[in-house]
């Protein structure tokens, strides 16, 4: 996978049953390239999920592993047809390297210039920044001035109502948990609801 083709927007799906995350891939026809979907590894039976939703949805959607944290854990994910891999903290060397091995996206997260000087340096594609509200948006101009301009995803706390806040103070990706959906939708699996969500989300960030 190239990073190029990567989308701007993550859905964090963390807890969801197979049926919501099914719900949610059916709500993004039409919307395939501007969002990218993880699956987190701490969900109940994730790496099942994964399978079928990349039976059902792979050719069309961008869908991964996320909460990533041992090599164990990425191999696993990798054979069920994961295209990228996000973490909650620094990969290892030996994780990077199976990840630009098997052509799959590294987002190892960070939370320091240091650190993510290490991951970009280390061969991750993008590097996740989290908790990004708590270092705020402009954690993302300020860490970049110095480094020059960097794959940086903010991840933890994003919502429609900062996204472009994000975007517009240097982020080139985001990913979105629980700001994304309402929780009623997903319970309820309104899939025109759900669609409406995307779309929402969209408008949010535009310029």
């Amino acid at each position: 996978m190239n990073v190029s083709d990567y989308p701007k927007l993550t859905i964090i799906m963390r807890g969801y049953s197979y049926e919501q995350a099914e719900a949610i891939l059916v709500a993004m026809k039409g919307y395939e390239t501007q969002f990218a979907v993880e699956m987190t590894l701490n969900t109940d039976d994730a790496l099942n999920h994964i399978k079928k939703l990349n039976a059902k949805f792979g050719d069309q959607i961008f869908i991964g592993a996320g909460t990533v944290r041992t090599l164990e854990e990425a191999k696993k994910a990798v054979e069920v047809g994961a295209k990228f891999l996000l973490g909650p903290h620094v990969f290892t060397n030996e994780m990077l390297k199976f990840a630009n091995e098997n052509q799959v996206l590294a987002v190892p997260a960070a939370m320091t210039p240091s650190e993510i000087n290490d991951m970009i340096s280390n061969g991750a594609d993008i590097v996740k920044v989290f908790p990004a509200a708590v270092v705020t948006p402009r954690f993302f101009k300020d860490v970049q001035a110095p480094l020059g301009k960097l794959p940086l995803m903010g991840v933890g706390g994003i919502s429609k109502k900062n996204a472009k806040e994000f975007f517009s103070s240097g982020a080139s990706y985001l990913g979105i948990g629980s700001g994304m959906f309402e929780k009623k939708d997903l319970e309820e699996l309104n899939v025109k609801s759900l669609e409406q969500s995307l779309k929402n989300m969209l408008d949010a960030i535009k310029e």
